[in-house]
C-alpha cells in the first residue's frame, strides 16, 4: 500500500526510515518532474497574478541538502527521479542553507529548487521543501499539483552520476552587497555564531573573518544528531551559547557581545545578548523591523504571522504603515515579497524575509542585520530590547508543544467550546485566523495543531513574564484535564 505524502506549512516531512525512505523521495522526484512538465502549469493563477515568469522543465532543478543523516542520499536519489521524469537536474557539492539555495533558483532562471531538510525538526525527521522559481516557499496551490502528480508506485531509478552546482559563493556575494560592511568593521563588537550544527555554518564566520571581526563559532561541527537537540532557535535549546557567552564575559573586554543563532536549515534566526540572555524571536523580529524603520529609513506594509508579538503591530502602526496578520507558514508571506506589496515578514519560528533581498526568510542575512543594529547604535541588545519596551510597552512570551496523536481531535474541541477565562484572566475576544487564540486584556494565548508533527502548541504573550507562565499552565491543564 502506497504511503501518504502532504505538503505542510513548509513542505513534506516524515521520520527517516519509515515515512522519509528512498522509495517516496524517488516518488516526490517523479511527481515533480510530472509536474514540471504538465502544460496545464503555465495557466497557474499564481504565476498571472504575480507577474512571475514560468521557467521551462529545461531550465532544470537544483537539489540542495542539509547536515542530517543521509540528506546528501536522498538529494541524489531525487535528482536521479527528476532527470528520469526529463528534467535536468543537479546537486549541490556540500550542505548548503535555504535561502542560499533559493536565492540561486531565482538568479540563475531555474525552473526550480529542492531543498532535502527537516528544518527544525528532530533529527529523526527529515523532509523535502520545494522553491519555485521566484525563489520562495511553494503556494498551496503549487504543492497541491506536487501531490496530484504523485505515482502510486517509485520510478526504477538507474545509478547514473549526477552533476553538481554550487551556491556558495554567488549567495554570499549577494549578502555582502544587502549590509553595511565597513559600519560591522569598524564597530567594537564580538559575535558568537551557534549554527546548531546545521548547514548554515561557516557562512557568517566567513563574512565576519573577511572583516577581520573578532568573533567565535560554535556547533559548527558536523553531528546529524545535533547535540541531542533540535536545532530550532528557541531558549530550551541555547545552553551551549548561554555558557559561552557567560564564560567570556569576563575576559572579552571592550567589545559588546551578539549571539547569533540559526536553525537547522539556515532560514531561520535568533539572538542573545551580552549576559547570555535568550533574545526570542518575537524580539529579533521587533528589533530587526525597528532598525529597518529607525536606522535604514525604510517603509512599507509588513506581514506578521498569527502567533508572533503584537510588537510588531504596535512598531507599524507608530510609522503609519499597513500591518496585516497572516496564516502560520512562510508560504502566506511569499506573495506579498514577491510582487513588492510587502516591506518585511516575520514569523513566530524565527523566518524574516526581506522584499528587497528575497522571497524567503534568510536567518544569515538576519543575523547580519542584527549585527548592523548593534554596530549603528552602540548599544548591546540588551539595551536596545529596553528601549524597544520604552516605547511599545513590556512583552514576554513562551510557548509550550504537547506531544499529542489526537492534537486535531483535541484543536476542534477548543474551537467548539473556548474557556471564558484562563488563569483569572477573562477573554475579550476571541481569533481564529489559524489555530484559536484567546485574546485577554494583558495579552493573549494561542493553541495550534502542528502541520508537520504530533503537537500541539501553546503560544502565550503577557505584560508580565509570570503571567505567561500562570497562563500556559492553565492552558495545558484545560487541554490534558478537560480534553483528553
Amino acid at each position: 500500500m502506497k504511503q501518504e505524502i502532504k505538503f505542510g506549512t513548509d513542505g513534506w516531512r516524515g521520520v527517516i526510515a519509515r515515512d522519509f525512505t528512498f522509495a517516496n523521495v524517488a516518488r516526490v522526484g517523479a511527481a515533480l518532474g510530472s509536474y514540471l512538465r504538465d502544460p496545464q502549469r503555465k495557466e497557474m493563477q499564481v504565476y498571472r497574478e504575480w507577474g512571475v515568469r514560468l521557467q521551462p522543465p529545461e531550465a532544470g532543478v537544483l537539489v540542495g541538502y542539509d547536515t542530517r543523516f543521509l540528506s546528501r542520499e536522498f538529494a541524489v536519489e531525487l535528482a536521479r527521479a527528476l532527470q528520469q521524469a526529463g528534467v535536468p537536474a543537479w546537486i549541490t557539492p556540500e550542505p548548503v542553507p535555504t535561502p542560499a539555495l533559493s536565492f540561486s533558483v531565482r538568479e540563475e532562471g531555474l525552473a526550480g529548487g529542492v531543498m532535502i531538510t527537516a528544518s527544525h525538526n528532530p533529527p529523526e525527521y527529515n523532509g523535502i521543501k520545494f522553491k519555485p522559481e521566484y525563489g520562495g516557499s511553494a503556494t498551496e496551490e503549487i504543492t497541491r499539483e506536487i501531490e496530484a502528480h504523485l505515482p502510486p508506485q517509485p520510478p526504477k531509478l538507474d545509478q547514473t552520476e549526477v552533476p553538481t552546482k554550487g551556491v556558495r559563493e554567488h549567495y554570499l556575494e549577494k549578502v555582502r552587497k544587502a549590509v553595511n560592511l565597513e559600519l560591522i568593521r569598524q564597530a567594537p563588537l564580538f559575535p558568537v555564531v551557534d549554527a546548531m550544527y546545521g548547514s548554515a555554518q561557516g557562512y557568517l564566520s566567513t563574512i565576519l573573518r573577511e572583516l577581520r571581526l573578532p568573533h567565535l563559532a560554535i556547533r559548527s561541527g558536523r553531528d546529524p544528531l545535533f547535540g541531542g537537540k533540535k536545532p530550532e532557535p528557541i531558549a530550551e535549546n541555547m545552553r551551549p551559547l548561554r555558557a559561552v557567552i557567560r564564560g567570556l564575559r569576563g575576559r572579552v573586554r571592550g567589545r559588546i557581545m551578539v549571539g547569533l543563532v540559526t536553525d537547522g536549515d539556515g532560514d531561520r534566526a535568533a539572538g542573545m545578548n551580552e549576559q547570555g540572555e535568550f533574545l526570542d524571536t518575537h524580539r529579533t523580529a521587533s528589533l530587526l523591523l525597528w532598525h529597518l524603520f529607525r536606522n535604514r529609513n525604510l517603509r512599507g506594509p509588513v506581514l506578521k504571522s498569527f502567533a508572533l508579538t503584537d510588537m510588531v503591530r504596535k512598531l507599524a502602526d507608530a510609522e503609519g504603515v499597513p500591518c496585516q496578520e497572516i496564516k502560520i507558514g512562510f508560504k502566506w508571506a511569499v506573495e506579498g515579497l514577491v510582487t513588492g506589496t510587502a516591506m518585511f515578514a516575520a514569523e513566530e519560528s524565527g523566518g524574516y524575509g526581506y522584499a528587497w533581498h528575497l522571497p524567503e526568510r534568510d536567518g544569515i542575512l538576519s543575523g547580519l542585520l542584527l549585527l548592523e543594529l548593534v554596530a549603528t547604535t552602540r548599544k548591546p541588545l540588551s539595551s536596545l530590547v529596553e528601549e524597544l519596551f520604552a516605547r511599545v510597552g513590556p512583552h514576554y512570551y513562551s510557548r509550550r508543544d504537547l506531544t499529542l496523536p489526537n492534537r486535531l481531535e483535541i484543536a476542534e474541541k477548543l474551537e467548539k467550546n473556548p474557556p471564558d477565562t484562563l488563569a483569572g484572566h477573562s477573554v475579550k475576544a476571541l481569533e481564529n485566523l489559524d489555530g484559536l487564540k484567546l485574546r485577554f486584556a494583558r495579552g493573549w494565548l494561542l493553541f495550534r495543531a502542528s502541520g508537520t508533527e504530533p503537537i500541539l502548541r501553546l503560544y502565550c504573550e503577557m505584560d508580565d513574564p509570570r503571567e505567561v507562565q500562570k497562563v500556559l499552565a492553565a492552558a495545558e491543564d484545560l487541554v490534558k484535564g478537560g480534553l483528553l
